[in-house]
């Protein structure tokens, strides 16, 4: 497995997440019920990607604004309260050997919002480091320390600086790792139905291009094209192929399924079952070219057999080969493979309307490590608890100490 090159992710106040520090492994399984928070922490990942290529304006407004996206302990409080988010990047490329951004944004009343602080600071093998660091005071004039040697960026209050200077290859590492992210809900209604045609270079979060990616990588890399329509069918027994198909400017997939007859039977999409549709799309996520620097699997288990869960699992570690991958679940048999150790595990919880997440306990860490259960196993026997979370200082969003 490559190793993880996010290492570290805190979120301040971020919808369920008042404060959370989450370490990472690859892949890192997110477990818990439904309404714990599972897919607000995937949204962070979503979040940061969006900001990195749409006006951060936008994509609250995408979320429904400011006050929704903020975490709020009581619906009677306005959202006043900051909010924020922070990463840190080990080797994201060939010479950055660690590098942390992380941004905080205030509520404002004319603006909607504004960014308070932001910060980039990227270390290289050669001891080199590059950083911005911006500062927004009360009055709304903005600071800005830099070792770069260009003039001051103009900056709207509600703008973030690292897409404008990730073009510079001093910080373009840490831009592209974020921007890439790529988070997935794969929705089998948005395979079933007609598609509009794009340049299939990045499959949507609910696999609604899915045939123009598909037939992309058809086009540009027959070896990966087979191998999608192996893993296919050991999946889904029967099914011998799958073929985009152009109907005026439209897309559609059309399955040859084998029915012991002269010729395979052929389907189109709208007659052919969730499981399989959204087999497909995990499939085209993990395919995509390029690839994504971090896959986000939201429930790969859901309208998919028990018995197929085993082959999904093997091509996600495969994927992981080559990205960083991070998978939501509450599903034990997606956990029952023997290869799983707790340091892949979090386990997510909801406390008094806030998302805890934490590694799992000693108990089961022992039992994971000992192979007396697999976590599946402890899953369905509610042996898979989370371990204490103990009062600890508040994580810091930013580098206090820059040269």
């Amino acid at each position: 497995m490559a190793d993880p090159i996010l290492r570290q992710l805190i979120l301040h106040r971020f919808r369920s997440l008042q404060l959370e520090q989450v370490e990472f492994d690859n892949p890192t399984f997110l477990i818990g019920q439904n309404g714990s928070g599972k897919s607000n922490f995937a949204d962070s990942f979503a979040f940061l990607a969006e900001a990195m290529v749409s006006p951060l304006r936008a994509v609250l407004e995408h979320r429904g604004g400011f006050s929704t996206v903020v975490h709020r302990s009581s619906q009677r409080l306005l959202p006043y309260r900051n909010l924020g988010l922070s990463v840190v990047l080990e080797n994201p490329d060939s010479d950055v050997s660690l590098a942390r951004y992380g941004f905080e944004l205030r509520y404002r009343r004319d603006y909607g919002f504004e960014v308070i602080r932001e910060q980039c600071v990227v270390q290289r093998y050669d001891g080199s480091i590059d950083w911005i660091n911006r500062r927004t005071a009360k009055n709304s004039t903005l600071r800005w320390e830099s070792s770069l040697d260009f003039p001051v960026p103009f900056l709207e209050p509600y703008a973030l600086a690292l897409p404008l200077v990730g073009g510079d290859e001093r910080f373009q590492a840490v831009s592209r790792f974020l921007s890439e992210m790529c988070v997935y809900r794969i929705d089998p209604t948005a395979l079933r139905i007609m598609q509009d045609l794009d340049g299939g270079v990045r499959l949507r979060s609910d696999g609604s291009n899915a045939a123009s990616v598909l037939r992309e990588i058809q086009r540009e890399s027959p070896d990966t094209w087979k191998r999608i329509l192996e893993l296919l069918e050991s999946i889904v027994p029967g099914t011998i192929g799958v073929q985009p198909k152009k109907h005026g400017n439209k897309l559609t997939l059309e399955f040859a399924q084998d029915w012991a007859q002269t010729k395979p039977v052929k389907f189109e999409a709208f007659n052919i079952s969730d499981g399989t549709l959204r087999t497909l799309g995990l499939l085209a996520a993990i395919f995509q070219r390029p690839a994504p620097s971090l896959l986000v699997i939201e429930e790969p288990e859901a309208t998919i057999h028990p018995g197929a869960l085993g082959s999904i699992l093997d091509v996600l570690r495969h994927a992981g080969r080559f990205m960083q991958v991070i998978v939501t679940t509450h599903s034990p048999d997606v956990l029952d493979a023997k290869w799983i150790e707790d340091r892949h595990l979090r386990i997510v919880n909801c406390d008094k309307g806030a998302t805890r997440i934490s590694q799992v306990s000693p108990a089961a860490r022992a039992a994971l490590g000992e192979h007396l259960m697999s976590a599946g196993e402890l899953l369905r026997s509610n042996a898979l608890t989370p371990a204490d979370l103990l009062e600890q200082s508040q994580p810091n969003l930013f580098e206090d100490d820059l040269p």
